[in-house]
Order: C-alpha cells, then sequence, then structure tokens
C-alpha cells in the first residue's frame, strides 16, 4: 500500500537525505538502489549560484523534491527558507526543521508550531520535524502539518530509536503520516520504526558517512520493506515464559 503525505503518493516509505556523501557519484548510487523516491535538500547550504550544486546532481524525472529548513534557529528564518524554496525548487513540499538548541541540535518546538501554521496556511505541504513528544505531535497536527516527523535520536547520533514507546503512542494517536527522522545510525534502527507502525523513515548520515555508503542504502532499504512487512504481519505478544511451539493435545504421557 502506497504512502500519501498531502497531495504526494509514494510506493517506497524510505526518504533519503543528500548531505555528507563522499562524492556525487556515491550520492546518486546510493539514492538508486535505495530505491527512494522523495530525497530531501537543504535549501540554505545551497549555493545557488554555483553550477554543479547539489540541486543540479538530482534527477527530478526519478525523485521527488524535499526542501528543508535546516540551518534554522527561528520560526522567521524557517519561514523565509521555506518561502525561497518553493521559488527555486517549484514545490510546496517542505521539510520544517527548526533548531532550539545549537550544542544538542534538539528542535524549537513552539517555533516548529508557529511556523506550521503559517506555512500551513499559506499552502505549503509541511512535514514538521519535533522531538519525540506525544503533545508536541498532537499540535503540530492541528496546526496542519500534512506529515510529522519525530526523532528517533538527535540529529547524525547513530543512537537509533531511544524511545520506542513514546514513537509508538505518538502514531497510535495520529491521523497524519508518521515519519521518524534523525538517529537512525544502521538498517536494524530503520526495521524497529517500521515494525512500531512508522509510515515511514527519513535519514541522512546513517547512509552518506557509512564506510559503504551504497551497500547501507540497499540494507536499509530492505529493512524498511521487512519492518513493514513484519508490522502488517502482527508479531506475537510477548511473555514472560516459555511456551511450547508444538501442540500439547495428543501427547502420550
Amino acid at each position: 500500500m502506497n504512502l500519501t503525505i498531502g497531495k504526494y503518493t509514494f510506493s517506497s516509505r524510505l526518504f533519503l537525505g543528500t548531505g555528507k556523501y563522499p562524492t556525487n557519484d556515491i550520492m546518486k548510487r546510493a539514492l538508486d538502489v535505495s530505491g527512494t523516491e522523495c530525497v530531501t535538500v537543504a535549501i540554505r547550504r545551497v549555493n545557488l549560484e554555483e553550477k554543479g550544486n547539489v540541486l543540479d546532481q538530482i534527477d527530478l524525472s526519478k525523485y521527488t523534491l524535499l526542501p528543508n529548513t535546516a540551518g534554522c534557529s527561528t520560526a522567521e528564518e524557517a519561514i523565509r527558507i521555506a518561502r525561497l524554496a518553493r521559488e527555486v525548487c517549484n514545490t510546496d513540499l517542505i521539510k520544517l526543521e527548526v533548531i532550539g538548541d545549537q550544542h544538542t541540535l534538539m528542535p524549537d518546538t513552539q517555533a516548529t508550531i508557529d511556523a506550521t501554521k503559517i506555512l500551513s496556511n499559506e499552502g505549503f505541504t509541511v512535514l514538521a520535524y519535533t522531538n519525540d513528544d506525544i503533545v508536541a505531535a498532537q499540535r503540530l497536527e492541528k496546526a496542519g502539518a500534512a506529515s510529522v516527523m519525530p526523532l528517533g535520536a538527535p540529529i547524525g547520533s547513530g543512537l537509533g530509536i531511544l524511545n520506542p514507546i513514546t514513537i509508538r503512542t505518538i502514531i497510535e494517536r495520529a491521523s497524519v503520516p508518521i515519519i521518524v527522522d534523525a538517529g537512525v545510525g544502521t538498517a536494524s534502527d530503520v526495521a524497529v520504526a517500521m515494525e512500531l507502525g512508522a509510515d515511514g523513515v527519513l535519514l541522512n548520515t546513517g547512509v552518506a558517512l557509512a564506510k559503504d555508503p551504497v551497500m547501507m542504502a540497499s540494507a536499509m532499504k530492505k529493512a524498511c520493506e521487512a519492518g513493514r512487512e513484519a508490522f502488517l504481519a502482527g508479531r506475537i505478544p510477548k511473555k514472560t515464559y516459555g511456551i511450547p511451539s508444538s501442540p500439547t493435545e495428543g501427547v502420550v504421557k
């Protein structure tokens, strides 16, 4: 089953970033093997006047572009970058990111909510990056976010899903797609997020800085698909004791 965010539909539930790769060629190969259909670019960090910048490397016949506001620290700055992205990239999609603490890179929840309200009213399809906070997720949805993106762990940390119970609760209470974003370090982290019921996973560093980014991108694709299938299949309940795997009825004693 496809994933729909606003007016956009994707068959792949894996979203990839375009930063930190050793070379543009490795980035393009990683995107290709990942099966992703949507890639994100930090508009604030792109030299739009430079020929051959990262935007020039993305094949828009294959990928939907998701500009993001990475590097912004106020709602006003994020709104300005979102508007610039809409003009430059010709899209209403925006991954909204407002960083509140430069040491931990944790999001500013209130600034994100404020910016979401304004941008959604202006017709943007807002994917709002936030803390793994149940209340914040609900308020972002109410503010007009088309998707809420709680972090699995701090940006670039590779720590995986630190608070799975909170992530699951956010998912259970949401009526918009929940995409786990940030902190994913390896394929098992993606599988965990998807098994919790996440609608998708967005990552960058876990692939871009892997020893073999292309191979890791392939692993992330498989983990995303396997985790989604496991969630849909329904895992067995956890028990504190063992039970026999074969029937006990009719056993001769």
